[in-house]
Parts: C-alpha cells; sequence; structure tokens
C-alpha cells in the first residue's frame, strides 16, 4: 500500500506514548559469507497505547509492549509492509520498496516487547537474479512462511506470488499459484499465510482465496464493488497456532481518521469479534504486517505499521497477548 497519509497530527495526538528515551539497537555481525545480506543501523524507541479512549482491547487481550523504530531517511528499513516470525526471537519482515529484513526482538524478563536488534537487509530480485530495481516490480505487500521453510512473497501492481526458498539459503524466485483475479494495480494481495497445505491469500479491496502447488480455490468471493479505504480492509495475515488466522485490518477515512484492528478469521473466511482497535486519540498507523506464535497459555501478536517513507507517519511494532 503506497499512500501518503497525511496525518501531520497524528504524532502531536501521541507524543505522551513517545517519550520515553531512545536505545540504539545492537547491530548484526556479518559472517564471512553474509548470503547478500548487509548491516542496517536502527534504534528504538518505547511507545505505549497512547492517550486514553484510543486503544481497545478485548476481554482476554493484554498489551505487552511497544516500539517506535528510528532510522535515517536513506534507511532501507522504511516501508515496511508484512511481518512474519521465523523462530527463537527472530523476525523476517518486507517492503513495498522492494526490500527484505530481519533481526530479533529483544524482551524484558515479563516477556514484553523492550527491543529490536541485529537487523540486516538484502534486496529482493528478479527471476534471473538481478535485484529489484523498479518501484513497478518491488512493490512487496505480504509475507508467508509455508509449512516446507521457504518464503513466499507477495507483490502488487505487477500481481504475483513468488517463492524465494528457505530464509537460510534464498534462491532466485520461482512464480507459484495465485488467485485468478483482476487485483486493481495498487489493491493487491495484502494478507498472506501459511495453511496446512498450501497458503491463504486476502485481497485488499476483497476476496480470500486457498491456494496451493495445484490451484488456488475461493474462500470468499470478492464483492462486486471494491472495498474503499473508508471501510475496514485485511492489510496483514498470519496463522492462529491454534487453528485459523489472524488478521490485521485498516481504515483511513481524510483527513486524520486512521485506525487499525485485529481478528481471528476461520476455516470458511468468516472473521471473528475484534480483539484490538487502535485508534485516535491513541497509538494508530497504517498498520500492514501482523505475526503470531504461542507463549505458554496464551497467543503472542506483533503488529507491525507501515510508514510510507512519510516523515509523519511511523514505523511501530506493537504486541498482545491473547488468551
Amino acid at each position: 500500500m503506497n499512500r501518503r497519509l497525511y496525518v501531520s497530527a497524528l504524532a502531536a495526538l501521541t507524543l505522551a506514548a513517545c517519550a520515553s528515551a531512545v536505545v540504539t539497537s545492537r547491530p548484526w555481525t556479518p559472517p564471512v559469507d553474509a548470503g547478500g545480506w548487509n548491516p542496517a543501523e536502527a534504534s528504538t524507541r518505547s511507545t505505549g497505547l497512547g492517550l486514553p479512549g484510543g486503544a481497545v482491547l478485548a476481554d482476554g487481550v493484554r498489551f505487552a509492549g511497544g516500539l517506535t523504530l528510528l532510522t535515517v531517511p536513506s534507511s532501507p528499513l522504511h516501508s515496511l509492509s508484512d511481518l512474519k516470525l521465523t523462530g527463537a526471537g527472530g523476525f523476517v519482515a518486507v517492503s513495498d520498496a522492494g526490500d527484505l529484513a530481519q533481526g530479533r526482538l529483544k524482551l524484558d524478563g515479563r516477556g514484553r516487547l523492550v527491543g529490536l536488534e541485529a537487523f540486516r537487509t538484502r534486496r529482493l530480485t528478479l527471476t534471473d537474479g538481478a535485484p529489484i530495481s523498479d518501484k513497478a516490480e518491488g512493490d512487496a505487500e505480504g509475507l508467508a512462511v509455508a509449512a516446507s521453510g521457504d518464503l513466499l512473497v507477495s507483490f502488487e501492481r505487477d500481481h504475483r506470488i513468488w517463492n524465494y526458498g528457505p530464509l537460510t539459503n534464498l534462491r532466485t524466485p520461482q512464480a507459484v499459484r495465485r488467485p485468478d483475479f483482476p487485483f486493481p494495480e495498487n489493491d493487491g494481495m495484502e494478507g498472506l499465510a501459511a495453511s496446512a497445505d498450501g497458503w491463504r491469500v486476502a485481497g485488499e479491496s476483497g476476496g480470500v482465496w486457498d491456494c496451493s502447488p495445484v490451484r488456488c480455490r475461493v474462500v470468499v468471493a470478492p464483492p462486486e464493488t471494491p472495498l474503499p479505504d473508508g471501510e475496514y480492509r485485511i492489510t496483514g495475515m498470519d496463522r492462529d497456532p491454534a487453528g485459523g488466522w489472524f488478521v490485521v485490518q485498516r481504515l483511513y477515512r481524510p483527513p486524520l481518521d486512521v485506525r487499525a484492528r485485529v481478528r481471528r478469521m476461520a476455516e470458511d473466511g468468516a472473521l471473528g469479534p475484534v480483539l484490538v482497535e487502535l485508534k485516535l486519540p491513541g497509538t494508530t498507523d497504517n498498520f500492514e504486517g501482523i505475526a503470531a506464535e504461542k507463549r505458554g497459555d496464551r497467543t503472542r501478536l506483533y503488529i507491525l505499521s507501515d510508514d510510507n517513507f512519510n516523515a509523519v507517519q511511523r514505523t511501530l511494532m506493537l504486541a498482545f497477548d491473547v488468551r
């Protein structure tokens, strides 16, 4: 989603959530064979849920810490559009500028998110191995780690899903099945997540599909009239460790109404009650990424916002525990 959301009041209304000290992230030390990865410098600042009346959490959901990612304007750690966990505290993210990023979550003794570290990035490549250089080719929006361990990336504008192989040994991409649907140019496959035998896809302007190497099956048919920005639209999805999926949705009504919410999605595509709602005057932004993992008797969710390389937006990562 490459829209510039002009919400300059956002920073002022959530200033109370960003008043903590800046912490420089521990850098990543490249091995002898870095596999094309390069260290990326960043800092973080603790971020809460903002002013009262903003965040609404359902029963059984608790906030587990939040961060604002701080980087220089030219950093590839901007415009991050999806997020998945890789085990042992690691995560991978993709940007709609054509970059892949990895890092590590830092938790305190209570398991709350307090930092991000060991950042490294590399360019996504074309099928001939050349780094993506054209925005139209590199508008990556969805990310999934398949049951095989392969990394799947969905792109919009040139709508496709590419398999880059395992994260530990990335290869030139191979096209895999994607829904046979004429997605609008800038409203593509924003939700992408692993399933038992393939991957589930959600279109930003509507529609849900289950795909495998053989075919894609319609789960929820896209509406005749695409969902507009002024309605909640799915912008990220991940597998629920307990079965089904979690989705993050975003709504934008100019000039200042920017909202996000998290819900469960059932096998038939039905959406459950709202678990997390974020809106002004609390902490909110352009949330597009979501990742889930089992932690004790709860599920830990991380959601990530895309700052669109816009100085008045932020890259936020918020953590929630769901009973």
